[in-house]
């Protein structure tokens, strides 16, 4: 058995889905079409972007000497419909991705695990690097290099045989191996993303505006959210999965296999009323080992205050007035307007 065939055997029995191996150069288009995002602005005010454009558009920059980049999915694909809190207007709505532990950890853990496999398997003269989300890798398109699906109308990643519902982890290597054939699109003439985005957020098929992003607004945006927008928000208080959930390739899903990504509880559905009354104590427990958690108390009562402007009930009112006088000027504003919304 090859190397890479030994590598695709003992990723699996880690618990990844699916592996697929590509070049750090295989997307050389990709610097033009950053720079194009970046330069019409639509990255909104996620500097880190800008900042580090050169390694983001050249993968082969980030690390000169890799020679081959494994890219590996796990599925996070949800036990129950994502769209049914969407219209519970007295609860929120927490996107799959973390209504559970944080997927970084996780899949960070699995990537590490393989690469001392790999180079226990290769010789110790190889090196790695692995990467999940959060360095200055462009994931998406280089899965769709390798072969484990194609970026969609809604800009993430699809497959045949796992849906959406996936994270996507990366291991750079120096060691040169057999590289897969790329992912050919399949959309074909379906729009379901497009049409069911709240915001509009999509610009033209496979474009992303991500200032009208509710997944950008409510965890990347730190200042309050375009008044025109807040009502297209809903009670969605962390992320948005509208466009993934009503991808017709999710029949052909497979569950999760890791129990951590399945929805706790109180996170699937929690009621805004018990949110709002979070202090930072109580958000930080609540939300320990939760993405969550990064965004800060005042970020999510910020947006839980949305919702309850969203919500029609007026009986959110009295908490509302206590956020209001918070110190924090964005919460301070996003509860006035949810009082205002409400009386």
């Amino acid at each position: 058995m090859s190397i890479d065939e030994k590598l695709r055997e003992r990723a699996l029995a880690e618990g990844f889905s699916a592996v697929g191996i590509t070049r750090p150069d295989a997307v050389p288009e990709l610097a033009g079409r950053l720079a194009a995002f970046v330069a019409d602005g639509r990255h909104g005010d996620m500097g880190w972007m800008e900042e580090r454009m050169g390694w983001r558009g050249d993968p082969a920059a980030l690390w000169p000497e890799a020679r081959s980049v494994i890219m590996l999915a796990e599925l996070y694909t949800p036990e129950h419909d994502p769209m049914a809190v969407v219209g519970q207007a007295e609860r929120g709505a927490i996107s799959v991705y973390a209504q559970n532990r944080d997927y970084h950890d996780i899949v960070k853990k699995r990537l590490k695990r393989v690469g001392r496999w790999l180079i226990e398997e290769a010789g110790a003269e190889t090196e790695i690097k692995v990467f999940v989300d959060t360095a200055p890798v462009m994931e998406k398109p280089l899965a769709q290099a390798a072969g484990l699906g194609w970026q969609g109308k809604h800009t993430n990643l699809l497959s045949r045989e796992l849906g959406n519902w996936f994270f996507l982890g990366a291991i750079f290597t120096t060691l040169e191996l057999p590289v897969d054939a790329p992912g050919r699109e399949n959309c074909g003439s379906c729009t379901a993303c497009l049409d069911v985005c709240p915001t509009d957020a999509f610009p033209a098929p496979f474009q992303l505006d991500a200032r009208r992003c509710i997944s950008y607004l409510t965890i990347e945006h730190k200042g309050p959210v375009d008044e025109d927008l807040r009502p297209a928000l809903g009670n969605r208080i962390y992320g948005c999965d509208d466009c993934l959930a009503v991808c017709p390739w999710n029949k052909f899903a497979a569950e999760a296999r890791e129990v951590r990504y399945l929805a706790r509880d109180d996170f699937a559905a929690p009621m805004l009323a018990d949110l709002a009354t979070l202090d930072d104590a109580a958000f930080r427990e609540k939300f320990s080992g939760s993405p969550i958690k990064r965004i800060g108390r005042n970020r999510f009562l910020r947006n839980v205050s949305y919702a309850m402007g969203n919500s029609g009930d007026a009986r959110h009112v009295p908490r509302l007035q206590e956020l209001a006088r918070e110190d924090d000027p964005v919460l301070a504003e996003a509860a006035q307007w949810a009082i205002g919304r409400l009386t």
